[in-house]
């Protein structure tokens, strides 16, 4: 189960059956994609040099030159936050956008700061 908080500016568009649809999208995103945090900056620094460091150790074992080393870091980390991070996720009902994409698309329907604030994920059995 997710529990999801979606802020908007006026109740007249939190009760418009397009924002209802967005946040219950958001939601089967998260049930289904697992993200853990919803931006990069939301993500603890340590998990994400702990990460660097084992990208670089892997990049390292390809024998190249250092100044490739980090381009390959920087492409591993990349695909890392599309991951883990929310709005860097593919939308799983269109590949094609990310979630980002998908939140945009929804403040330009509003004309509204729609905003991903928090979420929490639920899942029975093992981790």
């Amino acid at each position: 189960g997710v529990m999801l908080e979606v802020n908007c500016e006026t109740d007249f568009v939190a009760k418009t059956p397009e924002f209802n649809e967005f946040a219950k999208n958001l939601a089967m995103q998260i049930a289904a994609a697992n993200p853990m945090a919803i931006g990069r900056e939301d993500l603890d620094p340590e998990l994400v040099e702990k990460e660097k460091g084992i990208l670089l150790a892997q990049a390292r074992e390809s024998g190249k030159p250092e100044n490739v080393l980090e381009k390959m870091v920087e492409g591993r980390l990349k695909k890392f936050f599309g991951e883990v991070c929310l709005l860097e996720q593919a939308y799983v009902k269109n590949p094609d956008l990310t979630i980002q994409d998908y939140l945009n698309e929804m403040r330009a329907k509003t004309g509204e700061n729609v905003i991903i604030r928090r979420f929490i994920r639920y899942q029975l059995g093992a981790a």
